[in-house]
């Protein structure tokens, strides 16, 4: 009889260490769930279709202009662009796709439908902005990891009359998984041709509009969500973005949530690492610039410079007398079959489902 009231015990105890197992493995998981949503920022150097558009200065990417640009050259560039996404979305689709240097929207739906991309079911943002050679930014999307509720193109207003215009700075807000609010801007600074102190005013006033677009967002909450992403064409040490964006070190500076901060100035004078190469010198003109209230990890979205990374897959690089460097489309007006002279950047956003 004792023996039986022993084993009974034992099963009794046996069923409720598995009960109080099941309870702990279906609750935890519930209760501290977290997903990754990964962000990129690319500049595709130069997309452009085959077309003629009389409105801008494209004539020389079209089969009879100087790029000679043939269907056979655009169907090889979209598809390497394809490729060096999924590659930075690690081997998997990426949540947000920043673009820079796009013509136009049939290059988007080319993109996004006529590559291995095709069928991931993205949805983009794209508006004709005023640069002169036709180039744009765009935000792709999936739409079950980002809900957009709201979206504005905002025009760069040159201070000199003499400068040419320049590309918008694209606005996105929309709704995470966890229902957190996101706000992001695309941008595409104007370039240093000219050379960099006598173009260094066109991204000053860049930098200026942009801390006035996310000063007006925080003006109401001080504790939003904001992503700055896109190529620059400043370092994080130039005046531009540090001193009239006020993009600080997250690495050596208190966090406030309205504070703003470049997770991109850790690779900053590295001579292995960069964005993009000039003169043999590796440089981050590509770069994440976010609020600091991304950077509480108590936050339901949060991100850290840790989770900030260039995409360096070997496919994208190539050697030359200075070492690695991009394997760029374009040497000149000679197609080199490659993918863009910047290297993509990409950022992981922590998503808390539960708290």
């Amino acid at each position: 009889m004792k023996r039986n009231q022993n084993s009974y015990s034992m099963k009794k105890t046996q069923i409720i260490i598995a009960v109080i197992t099941l309870l702990g493995y279906l609750t935890f998981p519930f209760e501290s769930k977290a997903d990754t949503l990964r962000i990129i920022s690319y500049n595709v150097e130069n997309l452009f279709d085959c077309e003629n558009d009389p409105l801008t200065e494209d004539d020389s990417f079209t089969p009879e202009g100087d790029h000679q640009w043939v269907e056979k050259k655009y169907k090889n560039k979209i598809n390497n662009i394809s490729r060096a996404i999924t590659a930075a979305g690690g081997w998997t689709k990426p949540a947000i796709i920043g673009l820079c240097e796009i013509e136009n929207k049939k290059v988007l739906d080319d993109l996004f439908n006529h590559t291995q991309l095709k069928g991931s079911g993205y949805q983009f943002i794209h508006q004709d902005s005023p640069d002169r050679r036709g180039v744009d930014v765009a935000l792709a999307y999936l739409s079950d990891q980002f809900r957009v509720i709201n979206q504005k193109f905002h025009t760069v207003h040159m201070v000199n009359p003499e400068d040419k215009p320049t590309r918008d700075i694209l606005e996105a807000t929309g709704i995470l998984p966890n229902n957190d609010t996101l706000h992001l801007f695309v941008n595409h600074w104007p370039s240093r041709y000219g050379g960099e102190l006598e173009s260094e005013h066109k991204r000053i006033n860049a930098a200026m509009y942009l801390h006035f677009l996310m000063d007006s967002i925080m003006a109401s909450n001080h504790n939003a969500k904001i992503i700055c992403m896109g190529d620059f064409n400043d370092y994080p040490y130039n005046a531009s973005i540090k001193e009239h964006l006020g993009a600080k070190n997250p690495q050596n500076e208190k966090i406030i949530p309205y504070g703003i901060y470049n997770l991109c100035e850790q690779f900053s004078g590295l001579s292995d690492m960069g964005t993009h190469k000039f003169g043999g010198e590796w440089g981050v003109l590509d770069q994440f610039i976010v609020t600091g209230s991304l950077l509480n990890n108590k936050a339901k979205s949060y991100t850290s410079p840790d989770k900030v990374h260039i995409c360096q897959e070997a496919f994208l690089l190539t050697e030359d007398k200075t070492g690695k460097t991009p394997k760029r489309s374009f040497r000149g007006t000679f197609y080199a079959y490659g993918y863009s002279d910047h290297l993509p950047i990409y950022l992981d956003l922590i998503i808390k489902k539960h708290e």
